[in-house]
């Protein structure tokens, strides 16, 4: 949610790299033990339990998301949730983290093409399997009221934008979108864009048909265009 973009990438190409960005990436470290509890798949348990969480905040919301329903989602005792999470405040901030590297994984992907970016971010918002998305909405509610988990967000949005200035910079520089605008409005009005469609799917399903996916793809080129 935060919003944004190598023009070789083709539509098909979106689940393809998607599916290439795990919540959690594995570490190397296979033999260390800690806390008297050997943790050979430990990162990879760890994202596990990263993705039973997002599912019961997906579908329960924030405020009933508990290590214990984490726990019954992912098959284990709320004692193993609690030895990779000191409390939901914590598995809540890693969370964040990992959606937010599934965002900067779009920009990296896409590089220069604007489009393929956009491409990326519906599909991954239109995807059969929603629960990522809707728990941003979740978080993104709650992050006003928790100072520490909004700067979480402050700190990664902010790293993203970014990223999409610089993105957006080259472009203007190689004249392939207009000059007229600075590319740091061009980012946040395009990740505007890019939240607000993501906001209305789950709302309007069937007005954003695959057909109105490229109309809007499109458009929003002719809107950049220098």
């Amino acid at each position: 949610m935060t919003s944004t973009l190598r023009s070789s990438l083709t539509d098909s190409a979106g689940p393809a790299i998607l599916d290439r960005v795990p919540l959690d990436s594995p570490s190397p470290q296979t033999s260390t033990r800690g806390r008297g509890r050997p943790v050979g798949d430990r990162e990879a348990r760890r994202g596990e339990l990263l993705r039973a969480a997002i599912t019961v905040i997906a579908h329960e919301g924030y405020a009933a998301a508990s290590m214990r329903k984490v726990a019954e989602q992912a098959g284990c005792t709320t004692g193993a949730v609690t030895y990779y999470f000191a409390n939901k405040e914590a598995m809540v901030v890693a969370i964040a983290e990992s959606l937010f590297d599934q965002f900067d994984a779009f920009l990296e992907a896409s590089q220069a093409d604007i489009k393929a970016g956009f491409k990326l971010w519906l599909d991954w918002t239109s995807a059969e399997d929603p629960d990522a998305w809707l728990a941003t909405f979740q978080l993104l509610a709650h992050a006003r009221h928790e100072p520490a988990f909004a700067a979480v967000y402050q700190r990664r949005y902010a790293k993203f934008r970014d990223t999409m200035t610089d993105i957006l910079k080259g472009a203007q520089a190689a004249g392939s979108i207009r000059a007229d605008i600075p590319p740091d409005l061009l980012a946040d009005q395009l990740s505007a864009m890019g939240d607000g469609w993501m906001m209305m799917m789950p709302i309007e399903p069937a007005r954003f048909t695959p057909e109105r996916v490229q109309a809007l793809l499109a458009a929003t080129m002719t809107l950049v265009a220098p």
